[in-house]
């Protein structure tokens, strides 16, 4: 048997769990400027946690359209998967107790890690590059060092992607530290891929087409362009550059 196979049912059990197990919330995560909602699922004899993100949570931002910032949540998950980065947890778009919003499959993970505690500890240099590049393309508007955890079996994973896929250039990061270099040899080859997937309107194409708005996903296709052209990191653009605050 392909020793992917076990890890791919895993992973299709779980997005069945989060988008049609029984969804209980438990308590409001603190420190969040949305609603962000610790939730059990229970599906097929299943149990797992999960953070539900409600549209009707969201609070309106002068520069996203309101109402949208869930979908560019399963966004980001379907870019990082197409990509094959694995970077964002398992995350479904459904309803729940107040309303339709996201469901993503909560990460246990170390308290005191972050992405700058990642980068002095060593042996996450490769991950964060793949990171930095995926950044990059969403146009992430918010990558804080908080935005990073460490799982408990050490797996670095990408959350927060609320404010991502604006049409306009608002790269905000923590992370230049890789200004003008080559992207890792893995990047470019995947980002081939998908840019291969858009171009025949497959599912994932249809399905970010549904999520995002033509604009954005026009902007989407020009950042993939511009970095499989350029093959290295870019530098930063005008205007704020770093997220306040950076963890």
């Amino acid at each position: 048997m392909d020793e992917q196979q076990p890890r791919q049912m895993e992973a299709s059990r779980v997005l069945d769990a989060l988008a049609g197990g029984e969804l209980s919330v438990e308590a409001s995560m603190p420190y969040s400027s949305n609603a962000t909602l610790l939730c059990t699922l229970n599906y097929a004899g299943m149990r797992m946690l999960g953070i539900y993100k409600p549209c009707r949570g969201e609070r309106p931002l002068w520069d996203f359209p309101q109402g949208t910032l869930y979908r560019r949540e399963v966004a980001a998950y379907l870019v990082s998967e197409a990509l094959g980065f694995g970077l964002v947890p398992p995350t479904v778009l459904r309803d729940g107790p107040y309303g339709v919003g996201m469901v993503q499959l909560f990460i246990e993970n170390d308290e005191e890690s972050h992405l700058f505690t990642m980068l002095k500890v060593g042996g996450y240099d490769a991950v964060i590059r793949r990171l930095c590049a995926f950044d990059v393309l969403v146009n992430n508007a918010d990558r804080k060092g908080g935005h990073a955890i460490k799982g408990l079996d050490g797996r670095l994973w990408a959350i927060d992607h609320g404010i991502c896929f604006h049409f306009e250039p608002k790269l905000r990061t923590v992370l230049w530290d890789f200004v003008g270099e080559p992207l890792p040899a893995d990047v470019p080859p995947a980002l081939v891929g998908m840019r291969e997937r858009l171009d025949a309107n497959d599912v994932l194409a249809q399905t970010l087409a549904a999520l995002l708005e033509k604009a954005e996903l026009r902007a989407l296709r020009r950042r993939l362009n511009a970095l499989i052209d350029s093959g290295c990191f870019p530098a930063p653009g005008p205007g704020p550059n770093v997220p306040w605050p950076p963890v």
